[in-house]
């Protein structure tokens, strides 16, 4: 379908209010799923996130890195153990996951982004303190807890032009690593730094009320609504975590949390900068 040189107008009108109110603000991208699996949906997230930062987004790009991880322990003949959706990390496991997540995923993004014609900066929770965490009380091994959250080196990079993109391992106390949920700490990373948005990109379109209807999303929820939401049942399953997450960033300070679905091309965009927006968004 071609667009028409009217209609490309319009596009960019209905686009300047939001890049107005954006400009100067900051918003935290969770980045994962089959986005970071599929070629042209990178290069499209990629394309996003330079534009935000060109339009005055200070921008934190968070990430994941699961099925990496998966396909590094299968290749050293080790199998990958989830218990409740979280993955078990023996000391072997966290090897693995800084290597991987803060070595070839952190890395190959950081070109992806330059290639894109952005400028930035690799980084994980052990650089400058970022994230520092406890084990969590779960026998899930490595597996941390965050208690602080150190922003200084992500608000300098911003400062010197540059899109952080931060891997999710943490430093503990004693010297130990820790693997961190990356919607953790992507709500975390954003309550401290007063971010306007946090958006975590997922394969689902949001909340559905029948989670076999895609017709049933619901757009918006008051946070207040949640707790009703889950006695229902309308929330349950792997979306629990996800919600907590935008729940615990918005009671933090976070203005709005959203989750989108990142298997639509430019889906941060459509949030960001159209009166409809996209996925759910938690108020």
């Amino acid at each position: 379908m071609q667009v028409s040189n009217s209609e490309r107008a319009n596009i960019l009108v209905q686009a300047l209010p939001y890049i107005k109110k954006y400009a100067g603000a900051t918003v935290v991208v969770k980045y994962g799923g089959n986005a970071m699996l599929d070629d042209e949906l990178k290069s499209a997230v990629m394309s996003d996130i330079v534009l935000m930062q060109l339009v005055g987004i200070n921008v934190v790009l968070v990430h994941g890195g699961g099925p990496e991880i998966n396909a590094m322990l299968k290749r050293i003949g080790k199998e990958s153990k989830f218990i409740g959706g979280m993955r078990y990390t023996d000391e072997e496991t966290i090897g693995i996951v800084q290597q991987v997540l803060a070595g070839k995923v952190n890395k190959d993004l950081v070109q992806l982004l330059e290639d894109a014609g952005g400028r930035a900066i690799g980084l994980c929770g052990l650089d400058g303190s970022l994230l520092k965490a406890d084990r969590l009380e779960e026998d899930l091994g490595f597996v941390g807890e965050i208690r602080e959250v150190n922003v200084d080196i992500l608000r300098d990079a911003a400062q010197n032009g540059y899109i952080p993109i931060v891997s999710t391992v943490a430093a503990g106390y004693h010297g130990e690593v820790y693997n961190i949920n990356a919607d953790i700490a992507a709500a975390r990373i954003a309550a401290e730094l007063g971010a306007m948005k946090l958006i975590l990109m997922t394969d689902v379109c949001g909340l559905l009320r029948n989670k076999d209807d895609e017709n049933t999303l619901i757009p918006v929820v008051n946070v207040s609504d949640v707790r009703r939401l889950k006695k229902e049942g309308v929330i349950n399953g792997g979306m629990i975590p996800k919600i907590d997450c935008c729940v615990d960033a918005v009671r933090r300070g976070v203005n709005r949390a959203h989750i989108i679905d990142g298997r639509i091309a430019h889906s941060i965009l459509v949030e960001l900068f159209t009166d409809e927006g996209i996925g759910t968004m938690f108020y």
